[in-house]
């Protein structure tokens, strides 16, 4: 059974905080809530969790998967950023935006797109999960919790717990959550390429 721990979303008790890096440190998969509605998340180095992630939401190899950064010098560790996407991604973080970029060495290859070596990067707008970051030291490997069968991610911690006591091992509550989704870029190549229209504002990145 999933433990089901409930962190105040304006303050968050860093004793409870603590609980749940413990858990990602220990190969944990969490259900968590961000600005974009609740994520899976689980530790760069947890093998077994980037399988338990596409397993869930019966997903392939070839999903971008996300990491979740602290804040922009965290972000240029893992991915390369080229200076024509440099200050407009810096203008636009943190906030409601995924780019995908080249990914570094520091990125297992595991978590890389197979043929493209591009990984989605992201930096939140959002207390608690900067927290956890703060507190982890590393981004978080995420995916939107998005079900089978379903368009949005899912927004009620209670029901997470209901439906997937089984398959996470800590579902973290905090309040409301909105289920907008986050706008995703592509900057793999020289121009940046608008992949899906979400709560950031996608014409900053059009021509």
């Amino acid at each position: 059974m999933a433990r089901y721990i409930d962190i105040h979303p304006d303050n968050p008790q860093p004793r409870l905080v603590t609980q749940v890096v413990e858990a990602l440190r220990n190969d944990e998969l969490i259900a968590y809530p961000t600005d974009s509605g609740y994520a899976l998340g689980a530790q760069l180095g947890n093998r077994e969790g980037r399988d338990r992630i596409l397993r869930i939401r019966e997903l392939d190899d070839r999903h971008h998967f996300t990491l979740m950064c602290k804040d922009f010098s965290q972000l240029g560790q893992f991915v390369h950023v080229d200076n024509s996407a440099f200050r407009a991604i810096k203008a636009a973080t943190p906030g409601p935006y995924t780019f995908i970029l080249p990914a570094t060495g520091e990125v297992p290859k595991r978590l890389m797109h197979p043929k493209k070596r591009t990984v989605g990067v992201r930096i939140p707008d959002h207390r608690l999960v900067c927290a956890f970051l703060e507190e982890l030291g590393e981004p978080i490997l995420t995916s939107t919790l998005i079900l089978p069968g379903e368009t949005e991610a899912r927004t009620m911690g209670w029901e997470i717990k209901e439906d997937l006591d089984h398959v996470v091992d800590v579902v973290v509550e905090s309040g409301e959550v909105t289920a907008e989704p986050t706008t995703v870029i592509d900057w793999s190549d020289a121009e940046p390429v608008v992949v899906r229209r979400g709560a950031g504002d996608a014409e900053r990145f059009e021509a």
